[in-house]
């Protein structure tokens, strides 16, 4: 007979698949087609910024480190977040709390799953924790290099510092994202495979760039009929 424990043998196992296969699929077009994604065109709009202000003779310091200010504090921000909740869910399972072994609870309350579950969520928010702290790490650098007039830096160097401080916010960003469906699993399985479902669909909205693709695609299109014209 089918019990209420065995459920989440099957449901937490495909939630998890769905979100894996979903960053999976969208590392491949970050790598291979980044146009189509959200990522990709910020990181073209960072190359574009680094590449402007670098080559511009007169350039605006206080502007751009009030740019990159602002993505430190927001890591910082996030990271302290990140780091508190960590505590605070190392604080719940040291109270041995039964809160969630609820008999209404439908799904596998031992002791043992209750366990997998905090470890689970203590990760995701420990590497979300990583992930910003390196980023600030990558911006305050970035802060170095723009910030010292007339040095010999290169403008890849520059650009490789600013697009991977923003790659760590994305990693952690998405660490934070499979922290919801694990958060869901203390209500049961069947709440995890529901969020699990639907947080993918939100990223999948969030993470294509139809608008630009679009764009790109009709300039393209003139220019091929310019092209004809002119033959």
């Amino acid at each position: 007979m089918f019990e209420k424990e065995n459920l989440d043998l099957v449901l937490v196992p495909c939630g998890l698949l769905i979100m894996f296969s979903y960053h999976l699929i969208l590392l491949y077009r970050c790598l291979k087609l980044p146009h189509t994604t959200v990522i990709g065109f910020e990181n073209n709009d960072k190359k574009i910024w680094v590449q402007k202000l670098m080559q511009s003779e007169n350039r605006d310091v206080k502007t751009a480190l009030d740019v990159i200010s602002a993505n430190v504090s927001a890591a910082t921000n996030l990271a302290s977040v990140s780091l508190t909740l960590s505590a605070l869910i190392g604080a719940w399972i040291a109270n041995n709390s039964s809160v969630f072994q609820s008999k209404l609870i439908y799904g596998d309350t031992r002791p043992s799953t209750m366990s997998i579950k905090y470890v689970s969520l203590i990760v995701c928010f420990l590497l979300a924790f990583s992930c910003f702290v390196q980023s600030s790490r990558c911006f305050i650098h970035a802060n170095y290099l723009v910030s010292a007039a007339g040095g010999d830096f290169p403008t890849e160097y520059v650009e490789l510092v600013v697009i991977r401080g923003g790659d760590f916010w994305s990693v952690g960003l998405r660490a934070l994202y499979f922290a919801t469906p694990l958060l869901l699993w203390f209500f049961g399985p069947i709440p995890m495979l529901a969020t699990s479902v639907a947080t993918v669909a939100l990223l999948h909205y969030l993470d294509s760039d139809t608008a630009s693709l679009k764009k790109n695609r009709s300039i393209g299109k003139h220019k091929l009929q310019e092209l004809d014209e002119r033959i």
